[in-house]
């Protein structure tokens, strides 16, 4: 994997503040409140925190910005069904490497169904169609992951672990760790303790009201899942009697 930034088609990320209106949400999500710089030092980033922390925000920001979809797809998608994006996108300024992409994709787990909508749309003017809908919505992930993935690419994934079997997250781990191999970014919000484990990847937690770098171990999500592998019962005894 690539270990100096400067290579990444993606370097950074800053924000001018005044570009975002004084009464914005934004200002009272703590993580991102508190930010003005962001760098990505590793090929593959993963962000983490509890729900709310601004993590999605962030990685849609940065997708938009970029020129991706809001909804998700390639840089060619250009449809809308619910413009939902924050006005994130048009205050963060990106630091681009020399390294440019040639293909990219921004993966929404919760707006796939409209991506896959599109996609047949699309399939019609040209090009091989993916018959996403003919498939389950798992299978159709793991599809687009391995017909998207491709080496000196730029992929933007959130909660990719969505609609994937714990088996399945084994199968996409090695998609990513591969084609990372072949110079490819991946920036990524995951609460999966599978993905999380990526020999490697940065991880950035925003929780604490600040963006940070943490250990795979001191991951909430591998915490817990520890927790309970090791004490279910007693968890769930202290859980239920409460």
């Amino acid at each position: 994997m690539l270990e100096d930034g400067i290579s990444l088609p993606i370097q950074a990320v800053s924000i001018n503040w005044d570009d975002i209106d004084e009464c914005s949400y934004l200002r009272g999500i703590e993580a991102i409140n508190g930010l003005d710089y962001l760098e990505f030092h590793k090929n593959i980033t993963i962000f983490v925190g509890e729900n709310g922390s601004g993590k999605s925000t962030m990685l849609e920001a940065i997708a938009v910005n970029y020129g991706f979809n809001p909804e998700g797809g390639t840089k060619n998608y250009n449809f809308s069904t619910y413009d939902s994006h924050s006005e994130l996108c048009n205050a963060i300024r990106l630091s681009r490497g020399f390294n440019k992409p040639g293909w990219g994709y921004f993966l929404r787990a919760e707006s796939f169904y409209n991506v896959a909508s599109a996609e047949e749309e699309y399939s019609m003017l040209g090009g091989v169609p993916q018959h996403f809908h003919q498939r389950s919505h798992g299978e159709s992930f793991l599809q687009l992951a391995q017909s998207n993935f491709k080496s000196h690419g730029l992929y933007l994934l959130d909660e990719p672990e969505a609609a994937l079997s714990p088996q399945r997250q084994l199968t996409l781990l090695l998609e990513i760790v591969n084609c990372a191999k072949e110079d490819a970014q991946f920036i990524m919000v995951t609460h999966s303790p599978i993905l999380l484990g990526i020999p490697g990847a940065e991880i950035l937690s925003f929780d604490d009201g600040q963006i940070h770098p943490v250990e795979y171990e001191e991951t909430d999500s591998y915490q817990i899942t520890k927790m309970f592998i090791e004490n279910k019962e007693q968890l769930l005894k202290r859980l239920l009697d409460d």
